[in-house]
C-alpha cells in the first residue's frame, strides 16, 4: 500500500454446481486467506456462487435466491477483512437476468457490475439464460440498495492510485473491450471474472490477450477463471489466473489447480506512464464509487532488477543488443549519407564508450559499403593516459582496419596552461578539462580537415551526471551513445566481442576489464590508471538505477530509495546508497546546463536527455525538494 503497492489476489475455489451455500463457505475462506496474506483487492471468477455451468438452472427461482442468500453471507462473513472483495452471480431484475461482479467491502455491496458482451456461439449460449446491460438499473439485493451499472470506477479514498474497473470473460475478448473506456476515465486496474474453457491453444492466446490489454490500457489487469468442480459435460475449465502489470506477467497459476496467485502492483508506475503519454483525459460519465482500505506496509513479493535497462534473459539481451547497435549504426549512416562527409572521426582512448562509439561507426559504414579506411580513430595520450589503453586502442583501430592517429597533446596542454597562467602541478579542474577541450579541438579539426565530421562517445550516464567537459567531450557532430546508459554499454560491448574473434575479440575483453576512467590525472607510479570514475561519482550500476526510475517514472526519492534497497539486496548499504543517491540528484539537477545544449544523436530507449525530445527543464530549478527525503 505504501509507495502506490498494492497486493492483488486472484482466487479460484473448488466449488459444486448450484451448490451456492458450500460454494460461499469456500469463498468466504478464500478470502480470508488472501487478506491474511495481505491482499487488498480479491478476485473470484465468473458466476462463482452458483457455478458458471448450471445451464438452464439459472432459470429456477430457487438457484437465484439461493445465490442472493448466499452473497449476503459472504458479506456478512468478510466485514471484518480490509479489502475489496469481488464474486460473481446471478442477478435477476424484473424480467432480466443479468450476470454480474458484486463489489463488497467491509460487508457493504458496493456495486453490482453486468456482464456487457453476452457470448452465444459455440459452446456457449449465454443468451437462453441472461441479458446484456448497458445502463445503469437500480435495485436492492440482501437488504442493501444499490445498482446495476456497466459504466463505474471503484475508487479508493485512501490511496487515490487505486481506481478499479470490472470486466467479465467475453468482455475482453471482443473487437472493443469496455476496459478501454474505464481506463480512460482513470481506472488503473481492471478485474476481469472469468470462466474460460479450455481447448488445445486456447491458454498461450489468453496470455497474450491479457497481456496486451494491459500494455495498451497502461494498467493492471487480473483475469480470475472458473477451475475445479464446474461441470465437465461439454467442457473443462482450468482455473488459468494471470495478473499483468503494463504488458509484464506479474503472476500465473499453474493450469487444471485451484487456489490463489497473488502480485504486488505499482500503481504509482501506471500513473506515471499515463502521464507522460496525456491520452488518458478522464470521462465524466462514468459513476465513481468510492470506498476505504487501510494504508498497509507491505514487505513486497516482487523483484526489481538492479539493471532495469539491460534484459535479464540471455536470449533476450543478444536480441536487444543486436537491434540497439542496429539503430545506432542507422542513425549514423543516414547522417553520414545526408551531410555527404568523405570520414567519421573518433577519439578513441581505449575506454568502454569510445570502443562502443568505434563499433558503431564500423557498423555504419559496413551498411553504406564504404570503406573502414575512411573512419579516423585518434588517441591523444596526455599527462593520465596510461600504456594500457593507449595499446589497446591501437590494437582495437587495427583490428577493425579503420585509419589511427597517434597525438600527443602533451606540448600543446603545457602551451595554453603558459598562456592562461595555470600552473602545470596544480591537479584541479582546469588541469583536467583543458586536456579535455584540446582533444576536441583536435577531432574537430581533423574533421574539418578530413571533411568528415567527428563522432561524440560520452553515454547517457555521463550525461544524467554531467560527467562532461563542457565544450570538450559533452561536443560532437553527433552522439551516438547518447541514449546509452553505462550498464548497457559494457554489455553492447560484450555482445560485439562474443561476436568477434582472434585480436579484436582480446582486445574488447581487456577493454571491458578495463576500470572507468577520463586519464586526466597523472597515473600511478606502477603506471596504473589513479582516476578511477566509480570512485568520485559512484557505482554506475546505481545511478543508472536511479536515473531509470527518476527519470523514466518519476518516482520520489525515497520510493527508489526503497527499491535499491531491494533490488540490490544488502549489496550496498542504506547509508551508501542514500548516499550516491542525493549525489546523482544533486548532480543531475546541477548540470542541466550541459544537457540542454547537446549535439544530435538517435534515441534508442525509453530514457534520453535530449532536450529537442524526452527531457526539459530549467538548468536553474531547484533539487531542494528531492534532497528532504527520508532514507
Amino acid at each position: 500500500m505504501k509507495d502506490g503497492f498494492l497486493r492483488t489476489a486472484c482466487a479460484t475455489p473448488q466449488i459444486k454446481v448450484a451448490d451456492c451455500s458450500f460454494n460461499a463457505q469456500q469463498i468466504i475462506t478464500m478470502a480470508e486467506t488472501a487478506v491474511n496474506n495481505g491482499a487488498s483487492l480479491v478476485v473470484f471468477p465468473e458466476l462463482c456462487i452458483t457455478g458458471y455451468t448450471c445451464s438452464d438452472l439459472f432459470l429456477q427461482k430457487t438457484l437465484i435466491l439461493s445465490a442472493e442468500k448466499a452473497l449476503g453471507e459472504i458479506a456478512e462473513k468478510t466485514a471484518s477483512l480490509d479489502a475489496l472483495i469481488l464474486v460473481g452471480l446471478p442477478v435477476k431484475k424484473g424480467a432480466a437476468l443479468y450476470n454480474c461482479a458484486a463489489v463488497l467491502s467491509k460487508g457493504k455491496i458496493l456495486g453490482l457490475v453486468p456482464k456487457r458482451n453476452i457470448p452465444n456461439y459455440s459452446e456457449f449460449y449465454e443468451l437462453r439464460h441472461f441479458t446484456a446491460c448497458s445502463e445503469k438499473i437500480e435495485t436492492t439485493i440482501c437488504g442493501q440498495n444499490t445498482e446495476i451499472n456497466p459504466n463505474v470506477i471503484f475508487a479508493c479514498r485512501t490511496m487515490p492510485e487505486f481506481k478499479l474497473g470490472i470486466e467479465i470473460c467475453e468482455d475482453v475478448w471482443t473487437p472493443e473491450p469496455p476496459s478501454g473506456k474505464l481506463a480512460l476515465a482513470g481506472a488503473t486496474v481492471i478485474a476481469n471474472l472469468s470462466a474460460s474453457d479450455e481447448v488445445i491453444g486456447k491458454a498461450d492466446y489468453r496470455r497474450m490477450l491479457i497481456k496486451s490489454q494491459s500494455a495498451r490500457l497502461i494498467s493492471a489487469y487480473l483475469y480470475t477463471s472458473a477451475g475445479m468442480g464446474e461441470s465437465t459435460t461439454d467442457m473443462v475449465f482450468s482455473g488459468h489466473n494471470i495478473i499483468c502489470e503494463n504488458g509484464s506477467m506479474l503472476a500465473e497459476s499453474k493450469r487444471f489447480t485451484t487456489g490463489i496467485i497473488y502480485a504486488d502492483i505499482d500503481l504509482q508506475k501506471m500513473e506515471s506512464e499515463r502521464l507522460r503519454s496525456n491520452t488518458y483525459i478522464g470521462n465524466n460519465n462514468l459513476l465513481f464509487v468510492e470506498f476505504d482500505i487501510d494504508i498497509k506496509e507491505l514487505k513486497l513479493n516482487r523483484k526489481f532488477s538492479k539493471t532495469p535497462f539491460v534484459p535479464q534473459s540471455k536470449i533476450n539481451l543478444d536480441e536487444r543488443c543486436e537491434e540497439i547497435l542496429t539503430i545506432q549504426a542507422t542513425g549514423l549512416a543516414t547522417r553520414l549519407n545526408h551531410t555527404h562527409a568523405k570520414t567519421a572521426v573518433i577519439g578513441l582512448s581505449g575506454g568502454l564508450d569510445s570502443t562502443l562509439a568505434l563499433i558503431v561507426a564500423v557498423h555504419a559504414f559496413d551498411m553504406l559499403g564504404l570503406d573502414r579506411k575512411n573512419i579516423i580513430a585518434v588517441t591523444m595520450p596526455c599527462f593520465g593516459t596510461t600504456k594500457r589503453t593507449k595499446s589497446n586502442a591501437e590494437i582495437l583501430a587495427e583490428s577493425y582496419g579503420v585509419s589511427f592517429k597517434d597525438i600527443d597533446i602533451s606540448k600543446a596542454v603545457t602551451q595554453h596552461f603558459e598562456d592562461i597562467g595555470q600552473d602545470i602541478n596544480t591537479l584541479d579542474v582546469t588541469f583536467e578539462n583543458g586536456q579535455a577541450r584540446e582533444r576536441t579541438q583536435v577531432l574537430m579539426d581533423i574533421a574539418n580537415k578530413t571533411g568528415g565530421f567527428v563522432i561524440g562517445t560520452g553515454d547517457l550516464s555521463e550525461l544524467a551526471l554531467g560527467w562532461a567537459t563542457y565544450n570538450g567531450d559533452h561536443m560532437s557532430m553527433y552522439a551516438v551513445n547518447a541514449s546509452i546508459p553505462k550498464t548497457l554499454v559494457r554489455h553492447l560491448t560484450a555482445f560485439e566481442a562474443e561476436h568477434s574473434e582472434g585480436k579484436l575479440k582480446e582486445v574488447l575483453l581487456d577493454i571491458l576489464a578495463t576500470p572507468v576512467s577520463p586519464e586526466l590525472l597523472p597515473p600511478k607510479k606502477d603506471g596504473e590508471i589513479s582516476q578511477k570514475t566509480e570512485d568520485l561519482v559512484g557505482p554506475y550500476e546505481l545511478h543508472d538505477f536511479y536515473l531509470y526510475y527518476f527519470v523514466r517514472l518519476g518516482f520520489t526519492p525515497s520510493k527508489i530509495f526503497r527499491l535499491a534497497k531491494l533490488a540490490f539486496d544488502g549489496e550496498y548499504d542504506d547509508a551508501t546508497i542514500e548516499k550516491w543517491l542525493k549525489t546523482f540528484i544533486r548532480r543531475f539537477f546541477a548540470q542541466q546546463f550541459k544537457r540542454s545544449c547537446l549535439p544530435d544523436g538517435p534515441k534508442v530507449g525509453t530514457v534520453t536527455l535530449s532536450p529537442r525530445g524526452d527531457w526539459r527543464m530549467p538548468s536553474d530549478a531547484s533539487s531542494a525538494e528531492w534532497l528532504e527525503f527520508n532514507a
